[in-house]
């Protein structure tokens, strides 16, 4: 009996022991995110404030906007946070997202050699895709379904280009995200879409600068949302519903609105907004 007595004891102690970790492992979420997050260093400098605001851990899947979309509806994340309202709205009107709220805002930017062959600098975003395409100048498309990659489309399409049938070789897909999608547009000297937070943290630049920017197309909105619990019972709705009501509090919008490198604000923060340039 005695021996029973120091076995139970034993395992009352490991178990205690244990109860924090346990306790921590459970206060996490998964938020399927975009690389412009990642890549920018945002949530390098938000995640910090959160985790010691709320004890709750937050494990980031960076993707395209399409990949996180899926992410989300598979139920392998508990909220999506990403920059395709139209997407965004058709997750939530499918049911696998609940309540899409707005958060904060960029811009688009076209980058390009310095020496820009294809005259393509300016404000005007359809004239210059116009301009690359009739150059025939060397463009990378991230072609991964992402935010980026879908306003990409809607500005070729806009501009009366269809890339899918572009002749030649000037027009490149790589499947890949925004960093990559720099990188090699830097070493082929070539134009590119990104959006201007991964844009400022990219040190890579070789010949490149921003040739196109101030057109109010290149409006960059982000929104975010809870996947939603009834369709995915594992989905940790508290936790993820604490995460976007700091993001959209004044402490998370102070926090996002604080993010700069060299001087220059990345996002600014505009929850409750009512965004319709989009």
């Amino acid at each position: 009996m005695a021996v029973l007595r120091r076995s139970l004891l034993t395992l009352g102690i490991v178990l205690l022991g244990m109860a924090p970790a346990l306790a921590q492992a459970e206060s996490s979420i998964t938020v399927a995110s975009t690389t412009s997050t990642e890549q920018s260093g945002l949530f390098g400098h938000l995640l910090p404030r959160f985790t010691e605001k709320t004890g709750i851990e937050v494990k980031v899947v960076a993707l395209g906007t399409g990949q996180a979309l899926d992410v989300g509806r598979r139920g392998d994340a508990d909220v999506v946070f990403v920059h395709d309202r139209a997407a965004e709205e058709k997750f939530v009107a499918e049911g696998h997202g609940v309540n899409r709220v707005e958060v904060m805002y960029n811009d688009f930017v076209i980058a390009g050699p310095k020496s820009d062959p294809a005259e393509a600098a300016g404000s005007d975003i359809l004239q210059a895709l116009q301009r690359i395409a009739a150059a025939e100048q060397p463009f990378i498309s991230r072609g991964d379904r992402s935010g980026t990659h879908a306003a990409e489309l809607r500005y070729w399409q806009a501009a009366g280009i269809d890339v899918t049938d572009a002749g030649g070789d000037w027009y490149r897909e790589i499947g890949q995200g925004m960093g990559p999608a720099l990188n090699m547009a830097s070493a082929a000297n070539a134009y590119v879409l990104s959006d201007r937070g991964t844009w400022l943290s990219f040190k890579n630049r070789g010949e490149l600068a921003i040739l196109v920017e101030g057109d109010q197309r290149l409006f960059n909105q982000y929104g975010v949302m809870l996947v939603n619990p009834e369709k995915h019972p594992n989905v940790k709705a508290a936790e993820g519903q604490t995460f976007i009501d700091w993001l959209v509090s004044d402490e998370g919008q102070q926090a996002i609105g604080d993010y700069q490198i060299d001087g220059q604000q990345l996002f600014f923060p505009n929850a409750g907004a009512d965004q319709t340039s989009q």
